[in-house]
């Protein structure tokens, strides 16, 4: 099996539970919020105008699949998208990504404080946690 990278760093197989012909889907390390995901494409590319028309048209058809299972498999009733392209728009690994975050009633006292959320610095989850996730969601994305 090939080795898998997110920007600089190697991901694990067992961490990932989507592909696509030009997209991949992972647990996310530090999520804001259980379920937060991340859709990033196979081709590494720091910034998302550098990705071809075919890589943003699989990114976001691969995302709208992902997020309706988020959603539901996480009792969500809302999802937020958030893409931070640079490093002044707070991008931590260059390479492109979409978070994807499923949202519940009052998850938050202000809903826009997600987005600080996301930018700050959280504890990591452990290997076993992740794959554990990834497990749950893989069976949902198979023979589709």
């Amino acid at each position: 099996m090939a080795t898998t990278y997110f920007g600089q760093y190697i991901i694990r197989q067992s961490e990932i539970f989507f592909t696509s012909e030009l997209s991949f889907a992972l647990v996310n390390l530090k999520p804001v919020l259980p379920g937060h995901v991340l859709v990033c494409p196979k081709r590494i590319v720091p910034r998302f105008k550098d990705l071809t028309k075919e890589e943003v048209s699989d990114l976001w058809i691969s995302a709208q699949k992902i997020s309706v299972v988020i959603e539901d498999h996480f009792k969500g009733n809302s999802v937020t998208f958030a893409i931070q392209d640079g490093k002044e728009a707070g991008q931590t690994v260059e390479h492109v990504h979409v978070h994807i975050i499923p949202r519940k009633v009052k998850d938050f006292e202000n809903n826009d404080e997600i987005y600080a959320e996301i930018e700050k610095d959280r504890q990591p989850r452990s290997y076993d946690e992740m794959e554990k996730e990834a497990n749950e969601l893989r069976p949902y994305f198979e023979n589709k």
